[in-house]
C-alpha cells in the first residue's frame, strides 16, 4: 500500500532520481497496477477453521436441501467519517489476498445496520418471503411482529 509519490521519494533517499512515470512503467512490466484495496470483514484464524468446517460438512448436500435455507445478509453504513478509500499495487484476480484489502470491524458511532434475506421463493418484503418459504419447508407458519418471529 505504497503511492507512486512514496515509491518516488524512497529511490531520492537512496540516491537516485526516478520519475513517476518510470516506476509505474516499470510496475506494470511485472504485472501490478494500482487498485483500490477492498475492504474485507477481519477473519481471525478460528473464523477461518470454522468456516472452513462449514463447508466440509455440507459438501454432499443435495440441492433440495439449500431450497430449504433462508439466505440472510447485514451490513453497517457508516453515516458520518470517510469510508477510507486506500490503492494497492496488485497482479490480476488478487483483489481479496489479505494484503490487498483493508480490514474492517462492527463498531463505532454514526451508523445503521441494514438486514434483508432472500430464498428459491423470491425475494420481498420480510413476512411475505417468511410465509413464501417456511410453509413448504417446514409446514410451519410465521408472522413478523415488531422484531420477533412467532409462529402461528
Amino acid at each position: 500500500m505504497v503511492t507512486l509519490d512514496e515509491l518516488q521519494s524512497f529511490t531520492a533517499q537512496v540516491g537516485e532520481s526516478v520519475h513517476r512515470t518510470t516506476i509505474s512503467r516499470a510496475l506494470h512490466n511485472v504485472g501490478l497496477y494500482g487498485r483500490l484495496a477492498r475492504r474485507k470483514p477481519l477473519l481471525t484464524e478460528n473464523h477461518k477453521k470454522s468456516r472452513l468446517q462449514f463447508a466440509t460438512s455440507h459438501v454432499g448436500d443435495t440441492a433440495n436441501m439449500w431450497k430449504k435455507v433462508l439466505w440472510s445478509d447485514e451490513t453497517n453504513m457508516e453515516l458520518f467519517g470517510p469510508n477510507a478509500k486506500r490503492y494497492v499495487w496488485r497482479k490480476t484476480n488478487t483483489a481479496h489476498h489479505s494484503e490487498h484489502t483493508i480490514p474492517t470491524v462492527k463498531y463505532g458511532g454514526g451508523s445503521i445496520m441494514l438486514w434483508d434475506c432472500f430464498s428459491p421463493a423470491g425475494t420481498g418484503s420480510w413476512s411475505e418471503l417468511m410465509g413464501r418459504w417456511m410453509e413448504p419447508n417446514t409446514g410451519q407458519s410465521w408472522k413478523k411482529t415488531s422484531w420477533s418471529l412467532q409462529k402461528t
